[in-house]
């Protein structure tokens, strides 16, 4: 069987008129799927063909800026978002569970992003591995969340979504070091801030199904981080760069936001992201 038959079934449409499928091109295709659902199948797909063998080579891909979107949700920007208060019954955590799934497409598509963004940069399979095992959590999350939604009688895309959170993939396109420091070591570490607070809310009003979900993420999201910081360390090496010093540097480049904490430095310090990496960067 070709690399290019064993894709065709119900959940993957291979790229036309390509007669060789590689990493890269399939992170384009599922870049370019707009809908969401569609995405994170097809995720699993890649994720498991490329673990098995079916794909075996990286390749080259010029990935577009912004991935493709459905309709729905509507994306408004970040000051336009009405705030989510849990004890507003069923409403507020469908709000909530809602932005967290929002969130987590978007860290999908962060994921295959950097896959096929930075095929040039001499990275060694095992960076590879590790992006695509981040970008096959991403999509498990996405369908946790999506079925925990249905459970409550919502359905992702019911609720207006944050426009802003590609604005960080976009102004790091152009260098995988500063793409490493703003993903994983910037917005997946905020992540292992304030998901324990979301637990606690959901645990306070009695809503266990939604709680362990988050906890699921949770536990990838310290993996996810991890990954960050081994391949923060590696290409900074590479480069011949002491990788704090050089982390601080990229986060005063590329974001604007203040850094605050608290920090979860118990989370964080799991994976490998102890203080001295970013203590200093608050004001």
């Amino acid at each position: 069987m070709s690399k290019d038959s064993a894709f065709r079934n119900k959940s993957w449409s291979p790229i036309p008129d390509r007669d060789e499928i590689t990493l890269a091109r399939a992170a384009c295709d599922i870049l370019e799927t707009p809908q969401a659902a569609d995405k994170a199948r097809r995720t699993h797909d890649v994720a498991a063909a490329w673990r098995s063998g079916a794909i075996v080579d990286v390749g080259r891909a010029s990935p577009s800026l912004r991935p493709l979107r459905a309709s729905r949700p509507e994306l408004k920007p970040p000051r336009d978002m009405p705030r989510r208060r849990i004890n507003k019954g069923a409403a507020g955590r469908i709000a909530l569970l809602h932005a967290v799934a929002h969130i987590e497409l978007n860290a999908i598509d962060l994921a295959w992003d950097i896959i096929a963004r930075f095929t040039e940069s001499n990275l060694p399979p095992a960076f590879y591995d590790d992006w695509v095992a981040v970008a096959d959590e991403e999509a498990k999350h996405f369908q946790l969340l999506s079925g925990r939604l249905g459970m409550l009688g919502a359905a992702y895309g019911d609720l207006p979504a944050h426009d802003g959170l590609w604005d960080a993939a976009e102004q790091t396109s152009g260098d995988i070091l500063a793409r490493l420091a703003i993903a994983p070591l910037l917005l997946e570490a905020r992540g292992l801030d304030v998901t324990p607070g979301m637990i606690d809310k959901l645990e306070s009003v009695g809503d266990t199904d939604s709680v362990a979900v988050l906890k699921v993420i949770y536990q990838d999201e310290v993996g996810h981080v991890a990954a960050g910081v081994r391949w923060f360390e590696w290409v900074a090496g590479q480069r011949g760069l002491e990788p704090k010093t050089t982390y601080r540097d990229l986060v005063r480049r590329h974001f604007t936001s203040r850094i605050k904490p608290p920090f979860n430095t118990a989370a964080r310090d799991a994976a490998g992201f102890s203080a001295d990496w970013y203590e200093s960067l608050v004001e």
